[in-house]
């Protein structure tokens, strides 16, 4: 292979440790090469588990669930203590360290930190992810999240992205991506060639970029070149269908040769190294996601991401039979020792780039905990809470609420089942809330349905009676696997929708997802926080009573496009 790539960005090797990668290279036996290629996860400190993978197995990389500061640092200290090959350590420090750690600072999500405005802020969460997720081991962020929030239907991008504007998406990626680089943080790009277009879930289904190549090379395709050109050392590629491209790149496809990104010889080699220049690592996303098994067999698959270009391989559904799976692709030519040599060496290259070989990789407990959740990363949090908080629109006089008209508050909580897998939110939010307003001397009731079908229930002068202003605190938040966004009343007919809008004056406020106008559009005084964190209730509570303005804009269209949702 042509080993002055590594002499090139993002890698910049010198001769000297051009030869050592190779030399290393050379005493590599099979598995060894085969364990390089694969990227595991880990939920907890298991020793026995993490003994096998780091020393039998001889795998490449680990990504780290949030666990506490003690189990991730006796994790990564087992790890890369019994590991031939340091081992990259990854996370999703998308919003903050708590990614990682749960003592680390929640900072924001990326739409948070977008609705500020300031690009900033987007560094800061890079510098804020990258040293409380170094304090505890961790050398690979995955993240910035570069997808674009075009469809507001899609399930997954939403606050996880920087908003609907290109550049600006751009410029927040940009930011956090320089402030991982001055910390010797590896980042990812992703999720190449870009969600956020279709309606549906990679993680449920094989989804479409149906973007034009005119189209995609102004949006996404100028968010990749950017950050290529900046140094991206690694670009994580989703189960994402490209057809444009596909067929730009060979015209005689048929559409049911069309695979994902992630399988894509044409979009990893054609689009994403030939014409974009990327000289990287390329990983997959999560291969256990149903967009990447749908698209051909796993056994035919695992050693075909490897084959079509990618260079490791993101988790396993079976440990030992992908392993094998992989060992199979090799005897039956499907990975090639060319292909497999290149995979291995760009693995390795990029670990000699972060100065793995010649550090201590075992991370302090004690020092850890010292830069965990410090003063300075908690005002921060803080601050970006506040200027991100959104009031997308207000009834006349309604806002900030008049204490001498309002005394009785009635408050519905819309809250759905905690998400898993490391995207977890915080649930029990209503109580706080209540609390909060109590604190203010308002006389505060929380919904409870009663009677609730036809002829039984509350009448409308006990409720107007029993109310001076409602208040919706919708804590729904969009995940992984899952087909929809919107809201699911409560049955029958939705007895907790709001239907007192033109009697009583109604707040609706959400917590996570910035499009529920979509099933409130009549409300005419609604309000975005894009996420949680310790400070967002407080906040909220005295933008409601006047102590602080609103400062947040929306990054996205919050209306959906429907002109009933702009009536206020």
């Amino acid at each position: 292979m042509d080993y002055s790539i590594f002499s090139r960005k993002p890698f910049n090797l010198s001769g000297e440790q051009i030869e050592k990668i190779k030399n290393i290279y050379s005493s590599m036996d099979e598995d060894d090469k085969i364990g390089q290629l694969f990227f595991v996860v880990g939920y907890r400190q298991d020793e026995e588990f993490l003994k096998d993978v780091a020393g039998r197995l001889r795998v490449g990389g680990l990504m780290c669930r949030s666990m506490s500061a003690e189990q991730v640092t006796g994790t990564v200290a087992i790890l890369q203590k019994n590991a031939k090959i340091p081992l990259l350590i990854a996370a999703n420090l998308e919003a903050g360290a708590n990614g990682i750690v749960s003592e680390g600072t929640k900072v924001a999500s990326q739409m948070a930190v977008a609705a500020t405005g300031n690009p900033d802020n987007a560094y800061e969460l890079g510098r804020i992810c990258a040293e409380e997720g170094a304090a505890v081991g961790a050398n690979y962020a995955f993240a910035p999240v570069c997808d674009i929030d075009l469809n507001f239907r899609n399930p997954i991008t939403n606050t996880r992205t920087y908003g609907s504007d290109p550049a600006f998406v751009a410029e927040c990626a940009s930011a956090y991506a320089k402030a991982c680089r001055k910390r010797n943080m590896c980042y990812s790009v992703k999720h190449f060639p870009g969600d956020g277009v279709d309606e549906r879930d990679q993680h449920l289904v094989t989804s479409i970029n149906s973007l034009s190549v005119e189209e995609w090379d102004r949006t996404y395709g100028a968010i990749y070149k950017r950050l290529i050109e900046e140094g991206a050392p690694t670009v994580m590629v989703g189960h994402i269908a490209l057809p444009s491209y596909e067929k730009d790149i060979c015209p005689t496809i048929a559409d049911e040769d069309i695979l994902p990104a992630s399988l894509s010889e044409n979009l990893l080699c054609g689009l994403l190294r030939k014409k974009l220049g990327f000289n990287g690592l390329i990983i997959t996303d999560a291969t256990t996601m149903a967009g990447f098994n749908i698209a051909m067999s796993r056994d035919k698959a695992v050693p075909g991401a490897i084959a079509a270009g990618c260079d490791m391989f993101l988790f396993t559904k079976n440990m030992q039979e992908d392993f094998e799976f992989m060992k199979e692709g090799i005897r039956d030519g499907v990975l090639t020792p060319q292909r497999l040599e290149e995979a291995v060496m760009r693995v390795l290259a990029l670990k000699e780039s972060m100065g793995l070989f010649e550090k201590d990789n075992v991370p302090s407990l004690g020092k850890a905990l010292s830069q965990l959740g410090t003063d300075d990363n908690k005002k921060t949090a803080r601050r970006i809470a506040d200027e991100s908080m959104t009031l997308v629109k207000c009834e006349k006089n309604v806002l900030p609420i008049d204490k001498s008209k309002v005394r009785k508050i009635t408050v519905y909580g819309i809250e759905g089942g905690a998400n898993a897998l490391g995207y977890a939110r915080e649930n029990g939010l209503l109580p706080k809330f209540c609390d909060l307003l109590r604190k203010e001397g308002f006389e505060v009731s929380v919904f409870e349905a009663g009677g609730v079908y036809e002829g039984l229930q509350s009448s409308y002068k006990s409720v107007k009676e029993s109310a001076d202003m409602m208040i919706y605190l919708c804590n729904l938040a969009t995940k992984s696997n899952q087909t929809t966004v919107r809201i699911e009343w409560m049955n029958p007919m939705g007895v907790n929708v709001p239907i007192y809008t033109k009697s009583i004056p109604t707040v609706f406020i959400s917590l996570e997802n910035p499009y529920h106008l979509l099933d409130v559009p009549r409300v005419r005084t609604y309000i975005n926080t894009y996420g949680v964190n310790d400070f967002t209730l407080e906040l909220l509570v005295e933008k409601l009573t006047g102590k602080s303005e609103f400062k947040g804009k929306s990054p996205v269209d919050a209306f959906c496009g429907k002109w009933d949702a702009r009536l206020s």
